[in-house]
């Protein structure tokens, strides 16, 4: 939640007063967060510690991407978008499998202690190497906009996230959820009438960052969902350790390092919306075939799933970044950036909220039957989830033996059934990013939406328009009326 909800103020604090002292700030701050955590003796304490991380997390990551776009020059920053692009992806993966190694072969805190020495190494690295950069004369700072966001992101994913564990009527989902769209409302509200807004909404008519946003949150979701249910298949049906459960996502990973820096090269020659919907489809395809893989004795089985899922993902990330982040002007990079993130929060908590609420309802169907033979302390455990019904039939020896089968096969069910959820979200949303482009007219569909620049220093007005080849853009002056295009 502190991650989430805080995105969307420090991206533009970096972006008035300076992106790198603010990278800078967040690192130090992630890096006490996890110190505390690491020293945690009560669950309390932890917490604290987490939410500390998550604040400092939240000046950190969209810093990261405004520095790249603010920085590098135009022909270089399609790729570096990419590598960021890659990494952010990848990063999940590769935090699973060190986080697994760590539980398994050292002690928790060593969870906590790694990311200090780790932010340790990152800051020493931004001091030598980012140039800072920020942008001057914006107007006063948007404090009433920023507590709205702040209470419409973070109350959004309270409620996203506890629905499906406490139940979508419960006090606390409904609380969470009735703020959240009350505080975004207001937003839009006050967004529209202030002079200077922290994020001007009327930027969601541009196509082009409509889609992005759209791709962006619906790949997020269905990756954070696929780690959610991927993880249990492995180790449950599998047999799989959580280190070597964590190995088998690697080459998801090795796909989308390598191939999201060249992506924007494709998405100049093919078009933003057939590198969107292009990848949306490539990861419902590649999502129908786990659900429909037949061999659930064999890792080998899922792989051509996850290589195409993999392949969809690296097409859809960076040109969806990059459509996002090119569609507000060089002063509100800070915002664009954290747009970007905060549509990964939010589309990462749908993903886990819908794809888990199918996973834990379709597996509960599917053991019902076995737990109804069970005395209700039992059949409460196996309902619960893969490891109570492990735990049950250990304690009954040979005799649950057909509880763990039974589990299992409910285990597979439930599991073909999230990945069938995620194959028809992104086909939706292959769908939806079409109907945007509508009425757009020739092979670089999106690519001339205008979005309103900052006001220069001498007062007139401009703007800049977003296009995926300079030879489509025209770049003039009117004589005389001082307005600069």
């Amino acid at each position: 939640m502190a991650l989430a909800a805080l995105l969307m103020p420090v991206g533009a604090i970096g972006d008035r007063w300076g992106r790198k002292p603010v990278l800078l700030c967040g690192l130090a701050v992630f890096a006490v967060g996890n110190l505390v955590a690491a020293l945690a003796t009560a669950p309390q304490l932890l917490i604290v510690g987490r939410v500390v991380a998550g604040a400092g997390a939240a000046m950190v990551m969209p810093v990261t991407l405004s520095v790249i776009t603010a920085s590098f020059p135009e022909e270089a920053r399609g790729r570096a978008v990419g590598v960021w692009a890659g990494f952010a992806g990848a990063g999940g993966i590769i935090g699973l499998l060190a986080s697994a190694v760590i539980i398994d072969d050292v002690t928790w805190p060593w969870l906590f202690a790694i990311p200090v020495a780790l932010a340790v190494v990152a800051g020493l690295l931004a001091v030598a190497v980012v140039p800072n950069s920020h942008e001057r004369g914006r107007g006063r700072f948007d404090t009433t906009g920023s507590i709205l966001s702040v209470l419409a992101i973070g109350g959004l994913v309270l409620g996203i996230h506890e629905g499906p564990e406490r139940g979508w009527s419960n006090i606390l989902t409904l609380t969470g959820l009735a703020i959240g769209i009350i505080a975004l409302v207001g937003f839009i509200v006050r967004e529209l009438r202030t002079a200077h807004p922290l994020l001007d909404v009327r930027v969601f008519a541009n196509r082009a960052l409509s889609s992005g946003i759209l791709a962006l949150a619906t790949v997020f979701g269905i990756m954070f969902g696929i780690f959610l249910t991927l993880m249990q298949f492995m180790q449950a049906v599998l047999g799989f350790s959580a280190v070597r459960g964590a190995v088998g996502l690697l080459p998801m990973a090795l796909v989308m390092m390598t191939l999201s820096p060249i992506a924007p090269k494709a998405s100049q020659r093919l078009g933003l919306r057939t590198m969107l919907v292009g990848g949306a489809l490539l990861v419902g395809a590649g999502l129908v075939v786990m659900a429909e893989m037949v061999d659930t004795s064999s890792y080998w089985s899922i792989v051509p799933g996850l290589m195409l899922t993999a392949l969809g993902l690296a097409a859809t990330m960076t040109p969806a970044t990059t459509a996002i982040t090119g569609s507000l002007s060089r002063g509100q990079q800070g915002v664009a950036s954290a747009l970007n993130d905060t549509s990964r929060e939010i589309g990462g908590a749908i993903g886990i909220a819908l794809m888990g609420s199918i996973f834990n309802a379709q597996y509960r169907t599917g053991i019902s039957a076995v737990a109804a033979t069970l005395d209700p302390s039992q059949g409460k455990l196996v309902k619960d989830g893969i490891a109570g019904a492990a735990e049950v039939a250990q304690g009954l020896g040979r005799d649950g033996q057909p509880i763990i089968t039974a589990a299992r096969q409910a285990l597979v069910d439930a599991w073909a059934g999230s990945m069938w959820v995620g194959a028809a979200l992104a086909l939706t949303a292959a769908a939806l990013v079409i109907a945007l482009s509508l009425g757009t007219k020739g092979r670089h569909d999106m690519a001339a939406d205008v979005v309103l620049g900052d006001e220069p220093a001498d007062n007139t007005d401009s703007a800049t328009v977003i296009c995926h080849e300079p030879a489509l853009a025209s770049v003039g002056a009117s004589a005389g009326n001082g307005r600069e295009y």
